[in-house]
């Protein structure tokens, strides 16, 4: 899996261009203090053939960062939690048109807001009720706390959802009485959709989720620093997490390095499946190679390579894109262009997501600057991460983009 001695010209990547990644990332945003770090890694035809670490593991540190540093993923979790999914899929536990409420019983009441304010608001039936698909779409009508885009995400925000003093069983009871943006299948919301689906793992394999991942993607992948926490021996290695004020432009510390991010030192009692796993760049990858690959990553056959083809198709009612479906909450990034298939997006229209890339490309990224695709056509894995949210501050992802295809030489 690494470069086993093949240099970038051997995969057909320019050396050169690949040292101006970094050579950017230092120029416009370390030098000038706008981030802490900067990792980056690139792969081609399953070679690592450019990693680069800039940066400290915090603004005050003089320690710097390097392939052992741990990052907070936050939404790169939703892939993993998507894959576990589509193991019982193939063990035949469960279909994408079941219901949630199979699981959940508590979702066959949920309705749809109707009006009315966070003291007395009002609901209607929905038009069907929702179906995994959904979840793993973000068609299902759930949203989130911090998008402040809708009456639901305030009242999402007043009951804290989601907050570390719940199980993530009672989040999704509690998330049940609460009520959707829009009936399931009709648009799409970034919300909480993945978390249930992973308290449908739990539920049908009996296991909490994190034991889950562990036994059939962690272990069988090598993936030994990813997870909800950070053992106690390897908690130096975690990075600071900041957070910049979009308005202000004032950068706060949200999280400490090492020993005094007291949040990820212990395995917390809310489990995120959506966006609780903290990771390193080499595990990441680890896990990009494996869907890269068809589900099979050094013996170990994770899932079909026609269930992965099927995850990477656009699975939108009708073939629409994110934005044909009426994003009105996912400001993150641009979506133009960008289908969804079963846990991360996918290019349909690559001219209009006004990036280089190919059609099918599958990608997600996290609230702290974290950022993956895998490119079946390229067969071009590109993984960048920091540690400051949101992600919408800087355009990183979309310059590494823009970077990396351009080393491209055949």
């Amino acid at each position: 899996m690494d470069n086993a001695g093949l240099s970038a010209s051997d995969v057909g990547l320019s050396a050169e261009r690949l040292a101006m990644i970094p050579a950017f990332f230092q120029r416009g945003y370390l030098d000038t203090g706008r981030l802490p770090c900067m990792a980056t890694l690139v792969s081609r035809n399953g070679q690592i053939v450019h990693q680069d670490y800039r940066g400290t593991m915090a603004f005050d540190s003089d320690q710097t960062i390097g392939p052992d540093t741990i990052f907070r993923i936050f939404s790169m979790t939703k892939p993993i939690t998507s894959l576990a999914i589509m193991i019982l899929f193939e063990r035949g536990l469960i279909r994408l048109d079941h219901e949630v409420s199979r699981y959940i019983p508590a979702f066959k009441h949920t309705g749809v807001w109707n009006g009315g304010d966070l003291k007395n608001y009002h609901t209607r039936p929905v038009e069907r009720e929702i179906t995994i698909r959904d979840l793993l779409t973000h068609t299902s009508g759930l949203s989130y706390g911090f998008l402040f885009q809708h009456e639901v995400d305030a009242l999402y925000r007043r009951e804290q959802l989601g907050e570390v003093h719940e199980t993530l069983e009672d989040m999704c009871n509690r998330l049940a009485t609460m009520p959707l943006l829009f009936s399931p299948g009709t648009a799409w919301n970034y919300g909480h959709s993945t978390d249930v689906l992973g308290r449908i793992v739990e539920i049908i394999s009996g296991q909490p989720i994190d034991q889950f991942f562990e036994d059939n993607i962690f272990a069988p992948l090598g993936m030994r620093d990813t997870g909800f926490y950070v053992p106690e021996d390897q908690i130096h290695r975690l990075a600071a997490c900041y957070r910049r004020d979009p308005l202000t432009k004032e950068v706060s510390l949200v999280s400490e390095m090492g020993a005094a991010a007291s949040h990820y030192n212990q395995r917390p009692l809310h489990l995120s499946p959506g966006g609780g796993l903290v990771s390193t760049l080499r595990d990441y990858h680890k896990f990009c190679l494996m869907f890269l690959q068809g589900g099979l990553l050094n013996g170990a056959r994770i899932l079909s390579p026609k269930t992965i083809e099927f995850m990477r198709l656009n699975h939108l009612p009708d073939g629409q894109t994110i934005k044909q479906l009426g994003d009105r909450t996912f400001s993150e990034v641009r979506m133009d262009g960008n289908g969804f298939g079963l846990g991360g997006s996918v290019i349909v229209d690559v001219a209009k997501s006004m990036l280089p890339g190919s059609a099918g490309m599958f990608s997600w990224g996290g609230m702290a600057n974290t950022f993956f695709w895998i490119d079946p056509e390229e067969e071009l894995i590109a993984i960048q991460a920091t540690q400051m949210m949101p992600s919408g501050n800087y355009p990183i992802r979309p310059q590494f983009q823009q970077l990396v295809y351009a080393a491209i030489e055949w």
